[in-house]
Parts: C-alpha cells; structure tokens; sequence
C-alpha cells in the first residue's frame, strides 16, 4: 500500500446524490479510497442548507463529492427557487464548510453553462453565458465553490447517460421497440458521456490529491471538462443504440436507417439547448495523465449491462 494511503490514514468520503446516475457509480469507484457516506436524496433536502450544515458537522468528512444537482431543466425554467437552491446554495455551503475545516471538494457541472453557439469545444476559459435557469444556476454554483474553497475541483461534463437510472440511452431503446415512428434532433452536438467514466476519473483524481496532501506536495486543483471522446449529435447516437440493439437481436419497430432527424426547432422545449454541447478535455488528460475514450464504449457497456439485466 502507497504511503498516501495507508489505512491510518483513509479520508472520510461523504457523496451526495448517491441515488442518482453519477452518484451510484461514484459508491462504486470511491469505496476502496476512504470511508464511505453515500447520501441518497432520503437522507437529506439540499435545499435545507441548515440541515446541510449539521449533517457536515456530525459527519466531518475529509472530502466532499457532489453530484447531486436540480437536473430537470425544463421545470428549472418556472421552479426557479429550487434550482438555485440546490445548484447554487447547496454547493455554497459545502464549500464553505469544507474551507473552515481543511478539506477538499469535488463539484460537477455543465456544457450548460455556456451559450451552445459555435461549432469548436469549450476550453475551460471560454466565457460563460448560460442561456437557461438551469445553466445559470449551475455556473452561479461554480462561482459560489471558486470564491469560497480553492481545494476544489470542477468537473464539466454534457450529455450523462449509465446502466443505473433514467437517460436518453434507454428511452431511445424503449420507444424503438414501441413506436412505429421515431423522430430525434439532429442539430444538437455534443459527446454522450457515461456516469462509470466520470465515477472513474474522479477516483484516480480523488486518490492523487489524497496522496499529495499527505506528502504537502502542490495539487492541480480548479476547473476541468470530463467528457467522452469523439462527438455525435442525439439522431447519430439514437442510430448508435438502434444498430447495436439490432446487433444484439433486440426486436425493433423502428430501424436505426428509419430514425428521422429533426431540427431542434420542431422538437421546442421551455429551455433552450445548447446547439454546441462540444468540451475540449485536453487541460484534464494532460494534467493527470488520462486518456478518454471514445463515446461508443461507453454507450456499449451501458447497453450490454442494462440488455443483460433486462433493465429497460
């Protein structure tokens, strides 16, 4: 065992969210690195920021991972209040707490955040210009854990999908054995990115920083975009589950070639998405090392986790 880690020496892990997508792959990559809180939403109302606040105290964690989010962007558009209060006060004070007792957070966040224009990928630095509700109170939550804990990391990511809960991935799936007709916009690009690679990334992360803090060695922290490799757009990997759902001998109704592909403006929701979801990864490979892959893998392990488990 590696000096950062002996067992005397094992950080307190407390995850929020854990009932969630990212947040139940997270129970999984975190679990050898430290003792373990998986707070699922049951355990306690992040916009109860006193609550918050006592359950840090008793818990006194050594670092903070927080997946949970108000992720339902439309209803963020007229449910205003409890988006920020989750998005933006939630992480505020964790932040906060962390700060006043030594400890380190790992925050997520969005392609949201930016304006969805253009067709290259956001660098970190790109200027922010959320153009919903949700996008506006998620980069009010950088803001809030930036001015208050510099031991922090920001993980930007787009396009969440996993085995374990609901996603694209697996709606798609169900209505092509179910409608006779399917119709998935084309104009929206971006990189489908899987809960397992951004729980896996976070764990080598988790572990290098524990381990340079126990030796007073200088960590990288800030913000960094965590997505898969490659791009495609909603129709192109709608037309990715359909041919390996084919491959797998899933009976369809309708054929990845008969998916038809729409633009965003026949498909209107109450908030605006983002026609360019793209983020350059290359400041988070670089800096510690990692290699992303492809979206397709993840999407195929995904598939076959969630065919095999009948868990459509």
């Amino acid at each position: 065992m590696s000096a950062g880690l002996k067992a005397a020496n094992w950080p307190k892990i407390l995850i929020t969210g854990s009932d969630g997508q990212v947040g139940f792959e997270l129970t999984r990559t975190l679990a050898p690195l430290g003792q373990i809180k998986a707070l699922v939403r049951a355990d306690l109302d992040l916009s109860d920021a006193q609550a918050l606040r006592a359950l840090l105290d008793t818990e006194q964690p050594d670092i903070i991972v927080n997946p949970a989010a108000y992720t339902a962007v439309d209803k963020a558009e007229s449910d205003v209040a409890a988006a920020y209060a989750v998005n933006e006060r939630a992480p505020a004070v964790m932040a906060q707490w962390a700060a006043a007792h030594g400890a380190f957070m790992v925050h997520y966040s969005t392609d949201y955040v930016f304006d969805g224009l253009g067709e290259t990928p956001y660098v970190e630095e790109d200027l922010v210009a959320p153009q919903s509700v949700y996008g506006a109170s998620k980069e009010k939550g950088e803001q809030a854990v930036r001015a208050t804990l510099p031991e922090h990391f920001i993980f930007r990511t787009s396009w969440v999908f996993g085995a374990y809960g609901a996603n694209f991935l697996k709606t798609m799936l169900r209505l092509m054995q179910e409608r006779e007709t399917l119709n998935v916009v084309a104009d929206q690009i971006g990189a489908p990115t899987s809960a397992a690679l951004l729980a896996d990334v976070t764990a080598h992360v988790v572990r290098d920083t524990w381990q340079k803090r126990q030796l007073n060695e200088s960590v990288d922290y800030g913000t960094y975009h965590l997505v898969a490799g490659g791009e495609t757009s909603w129709h192109g990997y709608a037309q990715y589950v359909g041919q390996l759902a084919q491959a797998a001998g899933v009976p369809l109704k309708v054929t990845p070639e008969t998916i038809g592909a729409i633009a965003s403006s026949a498909y209107p929701t109450p908030a605006k998405r983002p026609l360019n979801s793209r983020l350059n990864t290359e400041k988070l490979q670089n800096t510690f090392g990692l290699r992303l892959p492809d979206w397709q893998a993840g999407v195929r392990h995904a598939f076959e986790l969630i065919t095999k488990g009948g868990a459509l």
